[in-house]
């Protein structure tokens, strides 16, 4: 018996030439679109043998019956997993599997300015319900989305000008609560690591609470090496940090890997941690807890976010009302070993 092939919105795109966005939008209907461009592409879908859905027919109420997952995989970085987002997604499972929900997942290749290299197909499967998107910045190239389903919430991801549901952690008063603790114990030369100015938002945030606390502590000097959210660029910028700046006594590092960096750069320089340097990171992943001496880190509530995640797209198709909702994630500070009281410079 032979395979009856049936066609897609792709094949669509690929025959009419125009963009898949706006193949979707013709075909579903929606405003935005000319007529003679929506003409065209309803032309192509019948010769293809396209089944169009009709546009006076009443739309059936949405069931959250199966959700796509669409997490950001940056191609230039030479590996894809990444610890953070693993157990956001491991939340967002769990929580599927407790609804009885179909899950599906998909990578979104970007380059280094978050611009989308290409869509997966995951976008365009007729059986996914709503989208989670997780850990994506792809400014406005992210609100063609809105061209496919209306469903979507955003984890620990930005698009501006996109209304819809978000799940964020509260980057800011995590780092700022962090700092405070070195402050509190007695450290007043502080180093950051593992951020730059025009950083993803969270990370943004998380350098602006570490500059807040020095400023609400009359602290005004800022020690600051900007870097990525690696364990190589971490020990590179720690190295070249405290090479050029010896009084530092603790670093706050914009997450656990870029603190593991810092680790093995005060190896090297003969400085013990936390008699000699003083560590902070963020995030609260497994392997803090296996390094010596043990990470004093924020501890993010990982899995929690991806669980909240899918409840959010349950409630926003339930609700059906076009008004969006942002929960923050509050943090803790996970208080273990690397990090020592002083009353006077130690180096």
């Amino acid at each position: 018996m032979n395979k009856i092939i049936r066609p897609t919105i792709r094949d669509i795109a690929e025959a009419s030439g125009y963009s898949l966005g706006t193949v979707s939008q013709a075909l579903n209907h929606k405003p935005g679109v000319a007529p003679e461009t929506r003409n065209r592409v309803f032309e192509i879908a019948q010769s293809l043998g396209y089944q169009v859905k009709p546009r006076n027919l009443a739309p059936a109420p949405q069931e959250l019956t199966t959700i796509g997952l669409l997490i950001k995989q940056d191609a230039e970085l030479p590996y894809p997993a990444n610890p953070f987002y693993s157990y956001v997604i491991a939340g967002a499972e769990r929580e599927c599997q407790r609804l009885g929900l179909n899950l599906m997942f998909a990578s979104v290749d970007v380059d280094s300015h978050n611009r989308v290299i290409q869509w997966p197909p995951l976008l365009f499967d007729e059986r996914v319900d709503g989208l989670l998107i997780i850990g994506t910045f792809l400014e406005d190239s992210i609100a063609q989305i809105g061209d496919h389903t209306d469903a979507i919430v955003l984890v620990d991801a930005y698009a501006p000008g996109l209304n819809v549901d978000s799940i964020v952690t509260d980057n800011l008063n995590g780092a700022l609560n962090a700092v405070n603790y070195l402050i509190d114990s007695g450290h007043t030369a502080i180093g950051l690591l593992g951020s730059t100015p025009d950083a993803y938002p969270s990370i943004r945030e998380r350098r602006k609470g570490y500059q807040r606390a020095l400023k609400q502590a009359g602290i005004e000097k800022t020690y600051i090496e900007d870097g990525l959210l690696t364990r190589e660029d971490g020990y590179a910028t720690a190295l070249k940090l405290l090479r050029r700046a010896p009084e530092i006594t603790a670093i706050f590092a914009c997450n656990d890997e870029v603190a593991i960096g810092v680790m093995n750069a005060a190896q090297e320089l003969n400085l013990k941690i936390p008699d000699n340097l003083s560590l902070v990171g963020f995030d609260n992943i497994d392997l803090v807890q296996e390094v010596s001496p043990r990470l004093t880190t924020v501890q993010v509530h990982k899995t929690l976010m991806g669980k909240l995640g899918v409840r959010h797209l349950r409630d926003q198709i339930e609700r059906n009302e076009p008004v969006s909702v942002t929960t923050i994630v509050g943090t803790e500070l996970v208080v273990r070993e690397s990090v020592c009281k002083i009353t006077r410079q130690t180096r």
